[in-house]
């Protein structure tokens, strides 16, 4: 039989995550090869200059360390816009101010409620650094806003507005808000209403301020300009739900992406987004039948660090 031939990884050949990723993809072991694949399609779609890059992902890895490597792509501004939901602004503005917290999956929540403590998976999110932070910090943020006119706003320049706000912060940099106003990356949130940020933001609006307007359309036309303008497009993806249908969807009207690569835990066979593979995009007209992608089944908190890590010893 003729083809490409399984090969053991060796560890005395790996000096590097790089070294790491490239055997993978020689390695033929199911989600290993998949990973050392992907790795490559994700530094060809960062090397490509004619490429404008999209990054989506939910909010829940933002309560997580791997807030650090999502963090790192936009402070390298690898990707020209984000999309994500709402509580990516709640994770993240929260752990500028307070800590989260180690937990377990198997803890009593009854107990966790009455202690006033929330739990994400394995991490805990104590009142106090979660609803108590940001009701304080968004009203301000809002009224500030108000007081200097501002009456008709979009969600990513709200959002800027919010990074240049904790410019003065000691975490800053810690912050994939703040990297997005710095490197004037827009911040796409299709459902803002849709945790804390934006319940804070709909208590001030119903406080006196109803000529306050949270402007959705000027966020479509961003994400149109960035489409059309593009001579490629590239995702990289991260869980399903509304960031990654509005990061596909909006690539339909110009043909598909050129490049997607897709981590996902969840199955194919109840026909949810979320398990969609990606080839079934195609399909649609979302991602083009000759582009580079593929789709890694697993938890992005293992997979990212080790295909960043990789990307960024490839572009050294």
């Amino acid at each position: 039989m003729e083809g490409e031939i399984v090969k053991d990884i060796d560890l005395n050949k790996i000096e590097t995550l790089k070294d790491l990723t490239n055997q993978m993809a020689l390695s033929g072991g199911y989600v290993a090869k998949k990973l050392g694949d992907g790795s490559k399609i994700l530094e060809n779609m960062i090397k490509d200059d004619k490429c404008k890059r999209i990054l989506s992902f939910p909010a829940s890895l933002v309560a997580t360390g791997t807030r650090g490597i999502l963090k790192e792509l936009v402070k390298r501004k690898f990707f020209d816009m984000v999309i994500t939901t709402t509580g990516t602004l709640d994770h993240d503005i929260a752990r500028i101010y307070r800590d989260y917290y180690h937990g377990s999956f198997e803890m009593d929540d009854k107990k966790l409620h009455s202690e006033g403590i929330n739990r994400e998976g394995n991490v805990l999110i104590p009142n106090e650094s979660y609803s108590e932070i940001l009701e304080e910090k968004v009203t301000k943020i809002a009224k500030d806003l108000y007081k200097n006119g501002v009456r008709d706003i979009s969600p990513h320049e709200l959002i800027w507005a919010f990074g240049k706000a904790i410019e003065e912060e000691e975490k800053k940099e810690e912050s994939i808000t703040y990297w997005c106003y710095k490197n004037n990356i827009p911040m796409i949130l299709p459902g803002p209403l849709d945790g804390s940020w934006g319940w804070q933001l709909y208590y001030f609006w119903q406080d006196g301020h109803k000529d306050f307007n949270l402007n959705l359309m000027k966020d479509q036309e961003v994400i149109s300009d960035l489409i059309y303008s593009s001579d490629k497009t590239g995702a990289l993806m991260i869980g399903g739900g509304i960031s990654k249908h509005h990061t596909i969807w909006w690539n339909q009207f110009r043909g598909g992406l050129d490049y997607a690569v897709y981590i996902t835990t969840a199955p194919e066979w109840d026909g949810s987004l979320s398990g969609a593979r990606i080839r079934e995009a195609i399909s649609w007209g979302k991602v083009k039948e000759d582009a580079d992608f593929i789709t890694i089944e697993g938890d992005a908190t293992a997979i990212l660090p080790l295909m960043v890590g990789s990307l960024l010893e490839g572009l050294k």
